[in-house]
């Protein structure tokens, strides 16, 4: 056996420290898409609380408004902290992130209404919204990082992680919404209910804390030279690929925020109870949360591109025609079918843009 094959044999991870790294990554990553997609899910409720205005559609606005607002600060949080990542490490960057997003998540949980502060409300909550807007930036880009270079010979396996984490949180959101709207009154709900999947969030939030401190850095990481320019580097030696990464992801977070919307648009477009639009994204959460892995470990074999290429074809070719479906036979059966279609042909494509 040569000295390279038992260096790399030596480099590679157990199956327990895969698994660590896994759960290390993946919580974090779950609370923050788990924050990201509750906001989405009571849209509805936030709106009439928080931004009440003359008629229900602008109140509404102002609410996805806020929340739009939030993903304009991404890009920066993924360069602060993405650049802290290369010149500090992924743990600092990671602990840091989920730091910030506990810190929204306490304030949105806690933000008393419009009624009872005023503006202060609807400011409130768009600083918590561009806090965990932030965050979120940075989380994605250093948690993949942290989960392909443990084990860069799995590189898709590994990666898809980063998906399936943010299918168990809409499987966790949609369950939160579907039980809330099923189990408690307009009043309840819009009084206390809605604050519930807030602090169930903050309480995850430690755990996550916790499992990271006590994580290793990537032997990959470790062992290549370190720059105290990453951002420029990038930038002037990786166009090409940050161009073709940047359109992979398009695709994929398109289709998560449509996921994303349908309670709204259950209610407001399809006329449907609101635990309808709670069920069908459940269903969805399932779908990428068991697939995804699958999807990432197919690619470390045929190949990402083949995967995504297809993938992306037929979300192309039947993403409208499934719409139009669903507009003319609104029913939770075909809203269900719609999702869980839409979920299958995002999870190759997540999983294999993240590696």
């Amino acid at each position: 056996m040569s000295t390279s094959t038992l260096q790399a044999s030596a480099a590679r991870p157990s199956a327990a420290k895969v698994h660590r790294i896994i759960l290390a990554a993946s919580i974090g990553n779950a609370l923050e898409w788990f924050d990201l997609v509750v906001y989405g899910f009571f849209a509805v409720t936030i709106a009439k609380l928080f931004f009440p205005a003359s008629t229900e559609a602008i109140s509404l606005m102002l609410t996805l408004g806020t929340f739009g607002i939030s993903y304009m600060i991404r890009p920066l949080g993924g360069l602060v902290l993405g650049s802290l990542a290369d010149r500090a490490g992924r743990k600092v960057s990671l602990l840091l992130s989920i730091g910030l997003m506990m810190i929204g998540t306490l304030t949105i949980a806690v933000m008393p209404p419009y009624a009872a502060i005023g503006l202060w409300a609807p400011a409130g909550i768009m600083l918590s919204r561009l806090v965990q807007g932030f965050s979120a930036g940075g989380e994605f880009g250093a948690s993949t990082a942290f989960l392909v270079e443990h084990a860069p010979e799995r590189r898709g396996f590994m990666g898809s992680w980063q998906f399936a984490s943010q299918g168990m949180a809409t499987l966790l959101a949609s369950g939160f919404g579907a039980l809330l709207t099923s189990q408690l009154t307009s009043a309840q709900l819009e009084s206390w209910g809605w604050r519930i999947p807030f602090l169930f969030g903050l309480a995850i939030g430690p755990v996550g804390f916790y499992i990271r401190r006590y994580v290793d850095e990537g032997a990959e990481f470790n062992t290549e030279p370190k720059t105290r320019t990453p951002l420029r580097d990038l930038v002037g030696t990786q166009k090409v690929r940050m161009l073709l990464a940047v359109g992979s992801l398009v695709i994929s977070t398109a289709a998560n925020y449509m996921i994303l919307y349908m309670p709204t648009y259950a209610i407001k477009q399809l006329h449907l109870p609101a635990s309808t639009g709670f069920s069908a994204t459940l269903a969805t959460g399932i779908v990428l949360t068991v697939l995804t892995p699958f999807a990432g470990h197919l690619s470390d074999s045929l190949g990402r591109i083949r995967i995504m290429a297809v993938a992306a074809t037929l979300m192309l070719l039947t993403v409208y025609p499934t719409f139009v479906y669903m507009n003319a036979h609104p029913s939770f059966a075909t809203m269900l079918l719609a999702l869980i279609w839409i979920g299958v042909m995002n999870n190759p494509a997540a999983s294999c843009g993240v590696s």
